[in-house]
């Protein structure tokens, strides 16, 4: 009798095995996409940590490069106003000189003949 019940169990369906089969085998989905749902907010939350990491590690390295950069850029900025400064000495210096040059080539006119002109063509 025993090998005939066990041989009856397979065949019947979840619900006629235990009382409280049907209601488990229901609920296992559920409880699966729980889990799914839980690993990937914890999934998600580590992303999230790792990319927070990531970003300040970047923002610190961006910050000491920078930092080196701006005081390149002071730098340059000064050589730049010093070269700027001799620039305009040298033109206030220089000024009245080439003004009186220029002014004499323009308006002292000497009629000369090109030295490549040729008369009997």
């Amino acid at each position: 009798e025993d090998g005939g019940a066990a041989g009856i169990l397979p065949a019947l369906g979840p619900a006629q095995r235990a009382p409280g089969a049907a209601a488990e085998i229901q609920r296992r989905p559920q409880r699966k996409n729980r889990r799914l749902k839980q690993a990937k907010e914890e999934a998600q939350a580590e992303i999230e940590q790792y990319r927070l990491q990531r970003e300040k590690e970047f923002k610190a390295k961006e910050a000491a490069a920078l930092g080196s950069h701006g005081s390149c850029t002071t730098e340059v900025e000064k050589e730049t106003q010093e070269k700027m400064s001799v620039i305009q000495q040298n033109f206030q210096k220089n000024r009245e000189v080439v003004m009186s040059q220029l002014l004499s080539l323009v308006c002292d006119i000497k009629p000369e003949i090109h030295v490549n002109y040729r008369i009997n063509g």
